[in-house]
């Protein structure tokens, strides 16, 4: 499978459609070694003038080491047809096994970057931020009560987005 370069601004979809109810892999690494995981949060948008995009990664995530040591990650997007795969990549941990092969997935390189030739379309982002979600912050302390009653809170990353690939199917 191979992918083409496309401009973000002939992007069409709905972002709330594509990570809260398709969601979305961010994935970081190299050819040597990788790890992805499987987002239903995060946002899309301009920040600082740039392109962005930003996810949430909790401290238990194996993917977590790779975001902190990678200048950049991928966001990708797959299309309801991969929910049980989607599943799988989000569930299990990269620590216990090759989840990636397990679901059958096919890595692709993009520059330094790396995705998965089923996806329909790959971000590619260099990290501009990251830092953790603090409690002392919420304005409405009913989201950490809801949302974090373990405290294991998600670090923010945002990124800038670099290059949009889609799928070539020609």
């Amino acid at each position: 499978m191979a992918f083409k370069e496309i401009d973000i601004k002939d992007l069409e979809f709905n972002p709330f459609q594509k990570i809260g109810s398709e969601w979305a892999l961010v994935t970081a690494g190299d050819e040597t070694a990788s790890n992805t995981m499987t987002v239903s949060w995060g946002a899309l948008g301009v920040v600082w003038g740039r392109n962005a995009v930003t996810v949430y990664v909790r401290p238990q995530r194996f993917t977590k080491q790779f975001l902190d040591a990678a200048e950049r990650f991928t966001l990708s997007f797959y299309g309801a047809g991969h929910k049980r795969e989607l599943t799988v990549l989000g569930s299990k941990s990269g620590r216990d096994g090759d989840k990636v092969a397990e679901v059958g997935f096919t890595p692709a390189y993009l520059g330094a970057s790396v995705a998965y030739e089923q996806a329909e379309l790959v971000f590619v982002c260099r990290k501009l931020y990251a830092d953790d979600i603090r409690p002392e912050r919420f304005v409405d302390a009913s989201v950490d009560e809801e949302v974090y009653p373990e405290h294991d809170y998600h670090t923010m990353y945002i990124g800038e987005v670099e290059k949009v690939f889609a799928r070539d199917d020609a």
